[in-house]
């Protein structure tokens, strides 16, 4: 009986376990049954799969992988202008976008637009028409956010003139970025870009940014883990809920803007901004689960997902052992709630790069400690709860740093493991808002969406390659 083979029966025999353990039995009837076949049935990402289970190398690459995410201390640091932090911003007319790669034609109406404003905002353009000719002669280039260890939510831009949080890890010294957050209404993350949209981001770029880099002179670094942590405990779950997180980092903000040497009427200009602004936290937590998903990265063999974004087209993953390699699929329809007048015809797919939160444990893995965030996305807070456990058949572990009251004050689930994704036909669940597909109308509602499984099943194909080699 050759190695594969008995792979193959293993898998086979999980699966006929899962399917019995999944049978509850109330006077001997059968009452209940949630088992599926591994990948979703799909025979190729099966064998993939029986190649990889037990496999000795990924075991102890998981393991490692694992470690170093838990290890990570993510700290707010300091404030700089992008083109600063991201030195290649500054050598060429370059956007980052979130999201894998995508091309300009090929990119949904909310991106293009906020690229179109990105522009006008570096002043490379002054109207709207030039802009678009700048992109279609070649002069504008764009790339992820992730490639230059960046994130941003929504239709997510960066360019050269913005203000980056800077987040670093204590532990090995990476530093992450991350965009600051612009409130609701009209903004570039959902592909406005008029007057009111550019001055906001002119204040920004400049006023806001100049308080929180002096703030942070006056603090020294912010702990980052321990306010999301807390946040748990308060009703947020970090991705779309960040009221008691922005509330909790304002507690820590005021003491050391007071401290400053700015004009009191700067200072209160600020303040009025986040207070106005529930979602302030969201980039924060985003770099912050990213700084901790970086630490997992350049693991040879590993399982763990360390990426998991959407650019409004595709959805795309990474995994710690495949390096900057991107595996993609047309993103998965968003179940939600619509504002009135709205449906699924005037939505874009999914797009941001704020799934880095499930990504990390948070977010729609977190929901069973935001029951509230259901009125939001749609559902129950039972099926808030049953969202957070049913992660657990996906994952290598749980992060202890982050528990859920409701759950016993049980970790959360984290470490996406893509072998378990295949095995389970458990797809990692991600809550999200939904925005207009037109640049510029905004949000349009909110609700709960899935990755793809064939991003999971190219992944292990690449890995599998790679350790048979």
């Amino acid at each position: 009986m050759n190695a594969l083979f008995t792979q193959q029966l293993t898998v086979l025999n999980a699966g006929l376990q899962s399917f019995a353990d999944n049978i509850t039995r109330a006077g001997g009837e059968a009452v209940a049954l949630s088992w599926q076949p591994p990948a979703g049935g799909d025979r190729e990402g099966g064998m993939v799969l029986a190649s990889l289970l037990n496999h000795p190398q990924i075991e102890a690459a998981n393991e490692q992988a694992m470690a170093q995410y838990l290890a990570a201390q993510p700290m707010l640091v300091d404030v700089m202008r992008a083109g600063e932090a991201i030195p290649a911003l500054d050598k060429h007319k370059r956007i980052l976008h979130a999201g894998p790669p995508i091309a300009w034609n090929d990119m949904c109406g909310p991106v293009q637009g906020a690229i179109l404003g990105a522009i006008l905002y570096e002043q490379w353009a002054d109207t709207l028409e030039q802009a678009q000719a700048l992109i279609e002669q070649g002069e504008v280039s764009f790339e992820p956010c992730h490639h230059y260890d960046a994130v941003a939510p929504m239709a997510g831009i960066i360019s050269r003139s913005m203000p980056l949080w800077v987040v670093e890890n204590t532990e090995n010294s990476q530093r992450v970025y991350s965009n600051f957050n612009e409130g609701l209404g009209k903004v570039l993350r959902f592909g406005a870009n008029g007057d009111v949209v550019i001055e906001r981001l002119h204040w920004m770029g400049t006023e806001l940014a100049e308080a929180m880099k002096a703030m942070l002179a006056e603090s020294g670094p912010i702990e980052l883990k321990p306010i999301m942590a807390q946040a748990l405990h308060m009703g947020d779950e970090v991705h779309n809920r960040n009221i008691a997180a922005t509330g909790l980092l304002l507690k820590q903000l005021l003491p050391a803007l007071l401290s400053t040497a700015l004009p009191i009427e700067q200072i209160q200009r600020a303040i009025r901004f986040i207070t106005a602004n529930d979602h302030f936290f969201l980039n924060l937590s985003m770099a912050a689960c990213k700084s901790m998903l970086k630490a997992a990265e350049g693991v040879p063999g590993s399982t763990m997902v360390t990426v998991m974004a959407r650019n409004g087209v595709n959805f795309g993953i990474r995994l710690s052992s495949t390096g900057d390699t991107w595996f993609q699929a047309p993103a998965n329809p968003v179940d939600g709630l619509f504002f009135p007048g709205y449906g699924v015809d005037d939505a874009a797919a999914d797009l941001g790069d704020s799934a880095i939160t499930e990504t990390a444990g948070v977010g729609g893995f977190a929901m069973a400690s935001s029951p509230a965030i259901v009125k939001f996305v749609g559902g129950t807070p039972a099926d808030a709860t049953q969202n957070s456990r049913s992660m657990q058949h996906v994952t290598l572990g749980s992060n202890p740093a982050f528990t859920l009251p409701a759950l016993n004050f049980a970790p959360t689930a984290a470490g996406i493991d893509a072998r378990k994704v295949l095995d389970s036909s458990v797809l990692p669940i991600i809550n999200t808002g939904i925005a207009h597909k037109e640049a510029g109308v905004g949000q349009i509602g909110a609700g709960i969406t899935t990755a793809p499984m064939s991003c999971f099943v190219d992944a292990l194909n690449a890995l599998a390659r790679q350790i048979s080699r």
